[in-house]
């Protein structure tokens, strides 16, 4: 069974000195690679604080897997990076409102990000 490079221009493209793909598939699992709040129509970080850019996370999340032809449904594991904790809460509000029930399992991290950047999200799914 091959791997596979997933790519959609509706999400942003990684930078060209990063050695990463958005996605990579083999059989029915698809790793998506950590999404930050990069616009892809503008290659720019989100205005706003970790609610916008936590939403704009998942949403390139979500172009990834729906470019393979899935769903939050097929996901099972997202990892959240937060650079503050104290934005928890916020961050787990629009979690909650943009991935929807059923949850998948979840990781919150605090870790360091680069400037301008509050979060990082990655998940795995398996497509049917």
């Amino acid at each position: 069974m091959s791997r596979t490079v997933v790519s959609t221009d509706a999400a942003p493209k990684p930078p060209a000195n990063i050695p990463l793909s958005q996605g990579v598939r083999k059989g029915n699992i698809l790793q998506v690679s950590g999404q930050t709040a990069v616009d892809p129509a503008t290659g720019k970080v989100v205005e706003g604080g970790v609610a916008e850019q936590t939403e704009q996370c998942l949403r390139n999340v979500i172009a990834i897997i729906e470019a393979e032809g899935g769903s939050m449904q097929d996901v099972l594991m997202l990892r959240v990076y937060l650079t503050d904790t104290s934005q928890f809460a916020e961050m787990n509000e629009v979690y909650a409102r943009v991935v929807g029930e059923p949850f998948p399992a979840r990781t919150t991290v605090y870790v360091g990000l680069p400037a301008g950047l509050l979060c990082e999200i990655d998940a795995l799914a398996v497509l049917d």
